[in-house]
């Protein structure tokens, strides 16, 4: 790892994207009517709440529609904000705020792709994983301080590995150019 001479461009826009989806999910609760999301639980990959999302005002819908699609949004996993549940339950949410801080990271420093990062990863996913492993065949379940913290590894994990990718793409681009 080593301190960047000049900032990535790529870098920062994918830092600034990240960030604004994840503030965006702690402003679209604050940003409804207080108490009037109550229980958004459901399955992953199925929108089943669109009757809800879709009396919300743009863009916090569309916020609450993400989360619907890609998240449980169990109501007992969730935090809640202005009385309203979040749009992703605290691990998602700790995932997509831990890739804006990798993210961020990356805009400062440089880490290579190697076995340290290697190490890193593997880590960032031993956590999450026991914690999914334990709750999937009913040996515990997880409160959600121990999400958040299992999330936010991960989430951080892959930030910075966006940000190796990104400058691997851009370093074998360059290269590919100077031929």
């Amino acid at each position: 790892m080593m301190r960047r001479e000049r900032y990535s461009k790529i870098i920062i826009i994918f830092f600034l994207v990240f960030f604004v989806w994840s503030m965006s999910q702690f402003l679209a609760p604050i940003a409804l009517p207080k108490n009037s999301v109550k229980d958004l639980s459901g399955l992953t990959g199925v929108s089943d709440n669109e009757e809800i999302i879709k009396k919300m005002p743009v863009p916090w819908n569309s916020v609450y529609d993400c989360g619907d699609i890609l998240c449980h949004q169990k109501a007992d996993r969730s935090f809640f904000i202005n009385g309203n549940q979040m749009p992703f339950c605290a691990r998602c949410t700790a995932i997509w705020l831990g890739i804006a801080i990798g993210l961020g990271f990356m805009v400062l420093y440089k880490v290579e792709l190697d076995n340290k990062f290697l190490i890193l990863v593997i880590i960032g996913i031993l956590p999450i994983g026991i914690d999914g492993m334990g709750q999937l065949f009913h040996l515990w379940e997880s409160n959600n301080v121990i999400r958040v913290i299992t999330g936010s590894f991960i989430g951080v994990i892959c930030g910075i590995a966006i940000g190796i990718i990104t400058d691997e793409i851009k370093t074998v681009f360059l290269n590919k150019n100077k031929k």
